[in-house]
């Protein structure tokens, strides 16, 4: 038995032997689920927020979210609460992402510098960062052409700024976003 996540990777001899199983990726609600389910279990009081956190981070692996889980008790103590898994994952609250991209709307120079000193201030993971600002762009995006889907706010005010920002500026804002984590 031979499990990879790169079968690319491997030489075609290799492959030529072997039979080839391509999993899935869960979607976040089913790892939430079988998160809540081990938690409820254990006995392990938890916030919905930091189930959420884990689920997203574990990017459809079952695997990945179980061990994040088991890093994330240690972390924590036991208590699995929002800003404590955010702490451990290096993650950033998404409201800074929306307070960063509505400085940056209004042209507000000094309010957006003073967003990213308050990020910096919490020493995240700067692709963490990025990442969080094209996914709230790709939102806005998706709400400015698609205005009759469901987006989730998840800290950002979709609603505002794809009222207040024209389509082609927000696409530039994602080219940036996407081009400065691939710099960085």
């Amino acid at each position: 038995l031979f499990a990879t996540t790169d079968p690319e990777k491997l030489l075609v001899t290799v492959l030529s032997r072997c039979l080839q199983f391509n999993l899935k990726r869960l979607d976040e609600q089913q790892i939430e689920g079988q998160v809540t389910r081990i938690l409820a279990a254990e006995g392990i009081a938890a916030e919905p927020g930091a189930i959420r956190q884990l689920a997203k981070a574990a990017d459809g692996s079952l695997r990945d979210g179980l061990s994040l889980l088991d890093q994330a008790i240690a972390y924590t103590g036991g208590r699995l609460e929002d800003a404590g898994v955010a702490a451990m994952l290096g993650t950033v609250d998404r409201t800074r992402v929306g307070a960063v991209l509505a400085a940056l709307a209004a042209g507000d120079g000094a309010a957006l510098l003073a967003e990213v000193e308050t990020l910096a201030g919490f020493s995240p993971d700067w692709n963490h960062v990025l990442d969080a600002v094209a996914d709230a762009l790709h939102r806005i995006q998706v709400r400015q052409l698609v205005p009759g889907v469901e987006v989730e706010a998840d800290g950002v005010d979709v609603d505002a700024l794809a009222g207040q920002l024209r389509p082609e500026l927000v696409q530039l804002w994602y080219q940036m976003a996407l081009n400065a984590r691939r710099d960085l």
